[in-house]
């Protein structure tokens, strides 16, 4: 059996805020935004070691940078005063390239009352209303370009990046992805690995995850490169399927995993992220 390589040592910024199992709330993850301490204390006594928070997207209004300022602090300070690490999320159009910029730096530099600040920032990439493909990379490598020179080289930046199957096909969500230029911009990965509607059963669902992690270290050129898969749609996933994911992010020596989302995430998800180191 081959080797998996692991991912490299740290010789850049930390991505110590990806590691382990995560947890993924978003804008209208509305339960959730209306009691942050009890979700957060929740996650907590399931183990989750990271939140990843969801702070605006595209389709808001140009002005509004942070949609839930509020629940978004009392996210932050309940989760580390519990340990917990939260990775702010934003998911941009690629159409408005100065309000994308905003609203991620935004994130970037949002800070509580009681001065906790997110412990990492990943972009979102997905959207598909820039047409045609080659205008849409162009704009997404400007966006991270300026982003990465705001944050500089000593802060890890996280790449949301489209499964295995949305990106090799003519006709699927983004073929054409720019996998080898975003991996000089971006420090750890984290493949929308969603199995959900393309496999079915332990076996298929797990060589799935193990295609995506594997995919995003061929097409980047990094062997070694940080990979947290995210698996889901959680509902939609049966416990031998929930278990396969982890098996898989260990087996290819994943820094992290994570199912989509909070809200729809149930005891299956919640027993195999125990297993993940």
């Amino acid at each position: 059996m081959a080797t998996v390589p692991a991912p490299a040592a740290a010789s850049g910024p930390s991505v110590a805020a990806y590691r382990g199992s995560g947890a993924w709330v978003d804008i209208y993850s509305r339960r959730e935004l209306a009691r942050p301490e009890a979700v957060v204390a929740g996650l907590a006594a399931r183990g989750v070691r990271t939140l990843y928070l969801e702070t605006a997207n595209y389709r808001r209004s140009r002005a509004q940078l942070i949609v839930h300022p509020r629940a978004d602090e009392r996210f932050l300070d309940a989760a580390h005063a519990r340990g917990m690490r939260v990775v702010a999320w934003y998911l941009p159009g690629l159409r408005d390239l100065d309000a994308d910029f905003a609203r991620a730096l935004a994130a970037i530099e949002f800070e509580t009352l009681a001065g906790e600040r997110f412990d990492g920032f990943a972009l979102d990439i997905e959207s598909t209303v820039v047409h045609p493909i080659a205008r849409r990379n162009a704009a997404l490598l400007e966006l991270s370009r300026n982003l990465r020179t705001a944050v500089g080289p000593a802060q890890a930046l996280g790449a949301i990046v489209p499964d295995d199957l949305s990106t090799t096909c003519l006709g699927c969500l983004w073929p054409g992805f720019p996998y080898r230029a975003i991996g000089r911009l971006y420090d750890v990965f984290l493949p929308m690995a969603y199995s959900t509607f393309r496999r079915r059963g332990a076996g298929p669902v797990g060589a799935y995850t193990r295609a995506n992690v594997a995919r995003v270290r061929r097409q980047t050129g990094r062997a070694g490169a940080p990979v947290h898969p995210i698996g889901g749609l959680a509902d939609g996933l049966d416990r031998r399927e929930a278990t396969a994911v982890v098996a898989a992010a260990r087996a290819t020596r994943a820094v992290g995993v994570s199912f989509y989302n909070v809200g729809r995430s149930g005891p299956e998800e919640w027993t195999a992220l125990r297993a993940f180191p």
